[in-house]
């Protein structure tokens, strides 16, 4: 046990440093020059010289067995470097956008775990009647149905209804709200997202727990139960 956890162990390493080549080389197939799109979006006046000096920054005109080297030491030491677009460290912005997409997470998880074994309980004890049959057919959608379509719909849904039955569209508030700060808003902001994610999920686990519970009901001591009455 210990030597297959260890062989599992070292393998990661070659897994790894094979994942940084296919991304490092892959980014060069991209078509154009970072620098000359780094500069262009700053709106001033970009000749050779800026161009150059922005190459020599990002390190662009070292070997490319160096600039390899350094692309995986930067993932390593978790300097990512900065954004293209905010200037800042890409660290930085990945902590802000962190704990969002954890409460996301959390929250969808939950979504999940709520519909889905209701529902997959309901289901087993009720095979093969109309009950079941829109479980199911429940569950085929939520697989089917990709996220992002389905909360394009929910915008559509609230923008309509809101706009037919209360006269002025409604839209959650655009920029992150803290549970902390103000629950009811970061709460309106987050609850749709979060139901469009985790309905696939639910979809998923509907029928895990269908399959599973329906094991149990041709067991034996369940036949025999039944029997007894």
């Amino acid at each position: 046990m210990h030597t297959y956890i260890t062989k599992r162990l070292l393998l990661i390493i070659p897994t790894l440093l094979g994942a940084a080549m296919i991304i490092f080389f892959m980014l060069r197939l991209i078509p154009g020059d970072v620098c000359e799109v780094r500069l262009a979006g700053s709106g001033l006046y970009v000749d050779e010289a800026d161009i150059q000096l922005c190459r020599e920054k990002l390190g662009l005109n070292e070997p490319v067995l160096v600039q390899f080297y350094e692309f995986v030491t930067g993932y390593v030491t978790w300097d990512l470097g900065d954004s293209m677009w905010t200037g800042k460290p890409v660290t930085h912005e990945i902590a802000i956008r962190f704990k969002l997409s954890i409460q996301l997470a959390i929250m969808a998880t939950l979504v999940a775990v709520l519909i889905a074994i209701p529902l997959g309980i309901i289901s087993a004890v009720k095979q093969d009647t109309w009950v079941d049959y829109v479980v199911r057919s429940f569950s085929i959608a939520g697989i089917a149905m990709p996220s992002f379509w389905l909360g394009i719909l929910i915008i559509l849904g609230l923008l309509i209804g809101s706009q037919k039955f209360f006269g002025t569209p409604w839209m959650p508030p655009i920029y992150y709200v803290s549970p902390f700060e103000d629950f009811w808003r970061n709460m309106s902001q987050l609850i749709w997202p979060a139901v469009a994610t985790g309905y696939r999920y639910s979809a998923v686990v509907t029928r895990m727990t269908r399959s599973a519970l329906l094991e149990v009901l041709r067991e034996d001591y369940i036949r025999t139960a039944r029997a007894k009455g």
